[in-house]
């Protein structure tokens, strides 16, 4: 007995050690500190080799040009929180830019038009969330047919040419000014202000969290998890929405092309700042800050006149960055979890009566 009880004693601060020597996590380091390094990193350089870009005109250029992306990223956010993905957000901001302005052409006060391109957006949003949360479909695929479907909509609803008004009767919500700031960029802002607080301070948020993270398990504790998933991709529909109505605002017309290849801009800002494409973990103010590595990238490269088709490349490999990172802050996790797995059905000893 005294034998066993030193070696029980010897044994104890072994485990303890181990216990307290803790592995390096980089998904917490990445959202806390790495996002934020890049993002300063990024600026420096670019204020070094860019003309001009430490300017307040390109600052606000910048904030303009991020804004509808950004707004996109916010509402993929909550998509992508739950494990899911939405490819049709590029699509739906032509859709409900194109609505809004044959609404406006045809007399319809400024406020209601800006109303019925969210409403637009937050019906396209709800048809794509019916048939993953209640007909079980891939998002994936889901999301690629409504995508083709809601072009083709722009394009008819247009007859596949620009509609051009200048004298639009909404085009302050898209080049105004409120106290020197662009009305987007504030509009931007209180998307993301509404979205964090939603996220992290509301029983929705924690819902949606919980639906990311294992759904079968938010179900038995009274989650309603279709809800959940059509409300994300209704939410998903609106910032869509708005986002369209911004644009349109912005170019003072109707474009059947306008969004095109924003949906991957909007998912690599997702994941740059820190939202897991598996689901249940992330923040939106890193969505935010990933929307504006972006855009201070895409700016800089113009600045020093890069061309179009290496812009592109270089977005391609930004990208493939995302999704590694997002692939390095998982594996901690996965082996986590296979050591829980290993411990579950190797660890406790077999009893027999």
């Amino acid at each position: 007995m005294t034998e066993n009880t030193q070696s029980d004693r010897a044994a104890t601060p072994v485990a303890t050690e181990d216990h307290d020597r803790q592995p390096f996590d980089f998904a917490r380091w990445w959202d806390r500190v790495g996002i934020l390094a890049v993002l300063l990193i990024l600026v420096v350089l670019m204020i070094i080799i860019a003309p001009n870009f430490a300017s307040i005109d390109n600052i606000l250029n910048i904030a303009r040009s991020i804004s509808v992306t950004a707004i996109l990223a916010a509402g993929m956010t909550f998509v992508i929180l739950t494990a899911g993905i939405d490819l049709s957000v590029g699509s739906i901001v032509a859709v409900s830019g194109v609505a809004s302005v044959l609404v406006a052409l045809n007399g319809v006060p400024a406020p209601f038009a800006i109303l019925l391109g969210v409403l637009a957006g937050a019906a396209a949003g709800a048809i794509n969330g019916f048939f993953v949360a209640y007909m079980s479909l891939a998002a994936f695929i889901v999301t690629l047919a409504t995508m083709i479907f809601h072009r083709g909509l722009a394009y008819t609803m247009t007859g596949g040419v620009p509609v051009v008004d200048n004298a639009l009767n909404f085009r302050d919500f898209g080049n105004g000014y409120v106290l020197g700031i662009p009305v987007p960029v504030i509009v931007m802002v209180v998307v993301y202000v509404v979205g964090w607080f939603v996220l992290e301070r509301t029983r929705y948020g924690r819902h949606v969290y919980a639906v990311g993270g294992n759904p079968e398990a938010a179900r038995l504790a009274g989650v309603n998890v279709k809800g959940v998933l059509l409300s994300v991709y209704v939410i998903a529909g609106a910032c869509s929405g708005l986002a369209g109505v911004i644009f349109s605002a912005r170019v003072v017309s109707a474009q059947p092309t306008a969004g095109t290849g924003y949906e991957l801009t909007a998912i690599a800002a997702v994941v740059l700042g820190g939202t897991s494409l598996m689901g249940g973990r992330g923040r939106i103010i890193g969505t935010l800050i990933g929307s504006v590595i972006l855009g201070v990238l895409t700016t800089g490269l113009i600045l020093m006149n890069v061309p179009f088709f290496t812009q592109l490349l270089i977005q391609g490999i930004v990208i493939i960055l995302a999704v590694s990172i997002d692939s390095l802050k998982q594996r901690p996790l996965r082996l986590r979890r296979s050591v829980r797995r290993r411990g579950d059905v190797g660890g406790q000893p077999i009893t027999t009566s």
